[in-house]
């Protein structure tokens, strides 16, 4: 493990997700910790998006945006807020140059699949409708996310193209939660890895799923075909247990036709690209940010 992650590890906080009222006010602690982003070169705006319930979104509009991205927040699909993901979606906004719509999706378990994915494609729909007002070119609309909201946004590329729904130009997706089964040798190894293991991951997918049988547009690993996507760029963390399904997903991306970039972070643990103060972090979070700036972009 790259040392200067090693040394944050014994200040996590327990969290296996049993209890997820306790665990949502401690993750909530961790992102209040984290130092405030620079918003002075962009507009910050809350909206709630109409609906079936009604979606709240965060929109960070730096100067001069071009394209924008659908971003989901990590948290096992059980934690996390717009107020969590402030400070990473506020960040990627600064650093990408594109508009960043953070959604505020419902969290299992109360609200068990699709609800979190609806909601996502809720936010998705709005923000291809309303591009002019939001300053961006609705040709330039990618989809993002972390942990959980990678697996989201993953799910969100397969439905906007099994419906025939908004034009996805690109996915940008860090260490994501795509396959329920956890058959691969990260997922059955890793059982005491900082932040994520094996039992934190299979809690997730319980209260995801809500004891239903997942479908695809739950744990995309399942999708049976995968051409017709988007590019994506897929990042993964070595201590992870998502990390081969990860590296599997990309590379049926690539035997489907989709082009895809892959980066393998050597030394990091799963959510350590929050650790600001570690260079390897910092080069994470730059490298999301130019991805999605170059696909944005071309």
């Amino acid at each position: 493990m790259d040392p200067e992650l090693e040394a944050f590890v014994p200040l996590f906080p327990r969290a296996d997700l049993t209890d997820p009222v306790t665990e949502r006010k401690n993750f909530a602690e961790l992102a209040a910790a984290v130092p405030a982003p620079d918003t002075s070169g962009m507009e910050v705006e809350d909206h709630t998006v109409a609906g079936d319930p009604d979606v709240p979104v965060r929109v960070y509009r730096p100067h001069r945006a071009r394209g924008a991205v659908v971003w989901l927040h990590g948290g096992g699909f059980v934690m996390g807020d717009l107020d969590t993901e402030h400070p990473w979606a506020a960040r990627l906004a600064a650093a990408s140059g594109a508009v960043v719509i953070s959604v505020g999706y419902r969290l299992a378990p109360e609200h068990p699949f699709p609800a979190a994915l609806d909601d996502a494609y809720t936010a998705l729909t709005w923000a291809a409708e309303h591009a002019a007002d939001l300053g961006t070119d609705p040709e330039r609309i990618a989809v993002g996310g972390h942990s959980a909201g990678g697996g989201l946004a993953a799910a969100l590329a397969l439905r906007a193209r099994d419906r025939q729904g908004p034009q996805i130009r690109f996915q940008l997706l860090n260490q994501p939660g795509l396959d329920d089964r956890q058959e691969t040798w990260s997922q059955r190894n890793f059982t005491h890895t900082p932040w994520m293991n094996r039992d934190k991951v299979a809690a997730s997918w319980r209260h995801y799923l809500g004891g239903a049988p997942a479908t695809p547009h739950a744990a995309p690993a399942r999708a049976a075909e995968l051409t017709g996507l988007p590019p994506a760029y897929v990042a993964t963390a070595e201590l992870c247990p998502n990390r081969d399904e990860d590296i599997a997903y990309a590379l049926r991306l690539l035997q489907s036709g989709v082009p895809v970039e892959l980066h393998q972070w050597p030394g990091t643990f799963h959510g350590s690209q929050a650790i600001l103060s570690a260079d390897v972090s910092q080069r994470q979070m730059a490298e999301l940010a130019a991805a999605l700036r170059r696909a944005l972009a071309g």
